[in-house]
């Protein structure tokens, strides 16, 4: 069980790194990237929109992907150590 957890919330981090990396670049309606952002976002979303809402503005930064992605990080540490 917990090495299906593990990997589970290794793939969120893995997709909120992608959904972060693609963010840097403009993707134009037209772009064959575009599907693979859409989809992206729709399944990021509904994880950090919460997290937007509770941050102060942060002058144009998002820094809402890192902190899940520190709280991902802070679950896994006692998960890992359980399971070994």
């Amino acid at each position: 069980m917990a090495t299906i957890l593990i990997q589970l919330l290794n793939l969120v981090t893995l997709v909120l790194v992608a959904r972060a990396i693609l963010s840097w670049f403009p993707i134009g309606y037209d772009s064959p990237v575009r599907p693979i952002a859409d989809g992206l976002h729709r399944v990021t979303e509904p994880v950090l929109a919460p997290v937007r809402r509770v941050l102060p503005p942060m002058g144009g930064f998002d820094i809402s992907v890192m902190l899940v992605i520190l709280a991902i990080q802070v679950i896994l540490i006692p998960v890992i150590r359980t399971s070994l």
